[in-house]
C-alpha cells in the first residue's frame, strides 16, 4: 500500500465501525480449498492491519440479525483506514461479507472539561486551602496529571478488550425550544457536568469512547461502550435517559450489540 501523503487529523485518530451480514449462499458456492484459502487470508490480513503503527482492530460477533460480523478500527491515517476497510470487505471472497452499516468519526476532547482555572477557583471557594499553600499546589498538580491522562485516553485510547460491545450514533436536537446549539456555552457545560456524573458512576463497569462525526457521517457523535455484562450497558443507557442532556436534547440512532472475540472464535461461531 503506497501512500505519498498521509491524511492525519490535527489531533486524535480516525475511528471506523463496520458491520456486515454473511452471505452464506455465496460462501457455500466456494470449494473447500477456496474456503480454506479465504480463512487463511483474513487471518493474515488481521495480523497485517494490527501490525501497523498506532492501529487497533477489534473483532465482534454481532448479536441479533442486524449484522453477523463487526469490526472497530482506530488509526491516525485515513488512507490506512480506507485500505483496511476495502481489504476486510473483500477478505472472505466476493460478496461474502455484505456491508450493513459503517460509521466514520474522530476521537476528540470534550469542550466541556473542567479547566485548571475552574478547578483552582473551586478549591479557593471551599475556603479550606490557601492558594499559596503546598497542599493547594499539590492538588493542582494532581488535577493536571489526571486531566492529561484523561485527554490522552480520549484522543489516543487503548481500546478495551471487554467482551460486551455496544455502538450507537447520536445527535443533539435543533427543535424549537429544544435547540442544543441555541444554548449558551455555560448552560451547555452545566448540563454536560450532570451527564458526566452519571457516566462516572459506572467506572469499572462500563468504558465508553465518544467520537465526533459532525461533517463525517449522518449524526454528530458515535458512542462505543464496553462492558462485562449486558446488564451494565442497559443500566447506564437507561439511567442517562433521565438526564436532561438525553431527555431534552438527544436523538439516537440504532443500537448494535456485539461480542468481542478472537478471529478464530468468530470463524467457529459462524460455522465457516
Amino acid at each position: 500500500m503506497a501512500i505519498s501523503h498521509p491524511i492525519v487529523p490535527e489531533q486524535g485518530w480516525h475511528a471506523l465501525h463496520l458491520f456486515y451480514r454473511l452471505d452464506r449462499a455465496q460462501w457455500g458456492s466456494f470449494s473447500d480449498q477456496e474456503q480454506a484459502a479465504a480463512k487463511e487470508y483474513i487471518s493474515d490480513l488481521v495480523k497485517e492491519i494490527r501490525s501497523k503503527p498506532n492501529v487497533q482492530l477489534l473483532i465482534f460477533s454481532m448479536v441479533g440479525t442486524k449484522a453477523d460480523v463487526g469490526f472497530m478500527l482506530t488509526c491516525p491515517d485515513l488512507h490506512v483506514a480506507d485500505w483496511s476497510v476495502k481489504q476486510l470487505t473483500a477478505s472472505l471472497g466476493p460478496e461474502v461479507l455484505v456491508p450493513t452499516f459503517s460509521w466514520l468519526s474522530l476521537t476528540e476532547l470534550s469542550e466541556y472539561a473542567t479547566t485548571e482555572e475552574e478547578y483552582a477557583a473551586g478549591l479557593e471557594a471551599e475556603g479550606i486551602l490557601k492558594a499559596d499553600s503546598p497542599e493547594f499546589r499539590a492538588k493542582i498538580a494532581d488535577f493536571k496529571a489526571r486531566m492529561e491522562k484523561y485527554g490522552k485516553d480520549r484522543l489516543y485510547p487503548n481500546l478495551a478488550d471487554w467482551p460486551v460491545f455496544c455502538f450507537y450514533p447520536m445527535s443533539k436536537r435543533r427543535n424549537l425550544g429544544q435547540n442544543w446549539f441555541g444554548l449558551d456555552f455555560e448552560s451547555r457545560k452545566k448540563l454536560m457536568a450532570g451527564h458526566a456524573r452519571v457516566g462516572r458512576a459506572y467506572a469499572g463497569k462500563v468504558r465508553q469512547l465518544i467520537t465526533g462525526s459532525t461533517g463525517l457521517d449522518d449524526d454528530e457523535w458515535g458512542v462505543s461502550l464496553f462492558a462485562h455484562t449486558t446488564s451494565d450497558i442497559k443500566s447506564v443507557v437507561y439511567e442517562m435517559r433521565f438526564d436532561a442532556v438525553s431527555a431534552d436534547y438527544a436523538s439516537f440512532g440504532e443500537f448494535y450489540i456485539g461480542l468481542q472475540m478472537p478471529l478464530e472464535d468468530l470463524v467457529a461461531r459462524l460455522n465457516l
